[in-house]
């Protein structure tokens, strides 16, 4: 067994265990450690404790001291220097008309070499920038191209579960993920949905491949020809998680698809017999399992315990009557739309004779016209017939009028007036 402490350098993901030449440090604090490029500030990620021997990369790089305020004093120098740096550098790229972009800079922390990082499709040729660059600076300079997940590590971010990039919180090393870890766990297979922020397949299906596989030995495949306790089927949906599987049954008619737990089915060897061979029997010695029971299904009038325990017995003791909520739904239905109960004719009551219409009791015809209401007209008299007298001479005719308003007869039957 070994006495190391894991520091984490500019908080990027990956660890590296280093010796703590008998010092004690605490979680979070920041040291100074010896590593291939020199002297270089870090996070202690955890505090010392023992790893084996096999875990440890020889030979073990030593803790120089506990960082000092000059110290990062210094880390907040070289990090205003670097981004100064990559602006240089980004108009150094543009000008030389180079096919890469720029990621990343990082200044050593004796501020005696300068590392860009970049990405590319291809392979560049950037000797002439490192000159330019090299003049600018006054100091080494070194380009790396890495890759879309080394981006991502660097840059980090927020995951589509809401929690940062695993490459940037804690995976040290990237392992390959194919398309076949999805196919198992059951998952989409459209491209958007199973990759990550740098376009690779998302580095979390690895997680729990290994679950998956042992589940899905346990279930029959889809499509299989299974015998079942209620007769022969094919299965036609699998549920790895809850071990169940959906069966269609054969038989005439409708289709029938029952759902059976995986221990509770029998997969036939070979498939479906060729028709005239006997369907083998396995689960007639096969001992019954036993699952736990259904979980009841939930009441539809159950009250949700929002109130305090002593309270929550008397509010579900006022549970509504059966049908007492449809009552009030057809009184709102029925609001201004019926009369009340007091103006309802009563059906035990004999049934009236209709009044006679006031047309037909007058027996005179409805008038039309221009004229006041029915309720503010007043009747008019009846007029007595009276001879015409005789017009005199050279008197001129009177003209008629040009509208006429007939007068009805009277009731007695008496001639109008001409």
């Amino acid at each position: 067994m070994a006495e190391v402490i894991t520091v984490k350098f500019k908080g990027r993901g990956k660890q590296y265990y280093f010796s703590p030449d008998g010092m004690t440090v605490q979680q979070g604090q920041h040291v100074i450690v010896d590593t291939a490029k020199g002297m270089e500030y870090a996070e202690v990620i955890e505090p010392n404790h023992e790893v084996p021997d096999d875990k440890v990369v020889q030979p073990l790089r030593r803790m120089i001291r506990v960082a000092t305020p000059n110290d990062d004093r210094i880390v907040e120098i070289n990090a205003q220097r670097e981004q100064d740096a990559m602006a240089i550098c980004r108009r150094k790229i543009e000008e030389h008309k180079l096919d890469m972009k720029l990621v990343d800079a990082e200044y050593s922390f004796e501020g005696n070499k300068i590392l860009f990082f970049f990405t590319s499709d291809g392979r560049v040729d950037f000797r002439e920038l490192v000159k330019d660059l090299a003049s600018e600076f006054r100091t080494r300079i070194e380009l790396r191209q890495i890759g879309v997940r080394d981006e991502a590590k660097m840059l980090g971010g927020i995951g589509i579960c809401g929690r940062p990039y695993c490459c940037n919180a804690f995976l040290n090393d990237f392992h390959p993920v194919s398309t076949k870890m999805a196919k198992v766990q059951n998952m989409s297979l459209n491209p958007t949905k199973i990759s990550g922020a740098c376009g690779r397949l998302m580095c979390c299906l690895r997680y729990e491949q290994e679950a998956y596989e042992d589940l899905v030995k346990a279930v029959p495949k889809n499509g299989a020809f299974v015998e079942t306790p209620a007769g022969y089927g094919v299965v036609s949906g699998v549920n790895v998680l809850r071990s169940t599987v959906k069966v269609r049954l054969d038989g005439d008619g409708d289709a029938v698809v029952k759902n059976y737990y995986a221990d509770e089915i029998a997969v036939i060897p070979g498939g479906r017999p060729k028709p005239g061979e006997p369907l083998p029997q396995l689960l007639k010695d096969r001992p019954k399992p036993k699952h736990d029971a259904p979980e009841p299904e939930e009441d539809p009038w159950e009250i949700t315990q929002i109130l305090p325990e002593e309270n929550y017995d008397e509010a579900k003791s006022q549970k509504p009557a059966e049908g007492e909520g449809q009552k009030k739904r057809r009184n709102r239905r029925s609001r201004g739309s019926k009369k009340p109960a007091q103006a309802q004719p009563n059906p035990e009551k004999k049934a009236e004779a209709p009044k006679p219409n006031q047309k037909e009791q007058s027996g005179k015809p409805r008038q039309q016209g221009r004229g006041k209401p029915k309720a503010e007209q007043k009747p008019r008299q009846e007029q007595k017939a009276q001879p015409q007298q005789p017009k005199a001479e050279g008197e001129a005719p009177k003209k008629r009028r040009s509208r006429r308003r007939r007068r009805p007869s009277g009731g007695d039957g008496a001639p109008k007036a001409e």
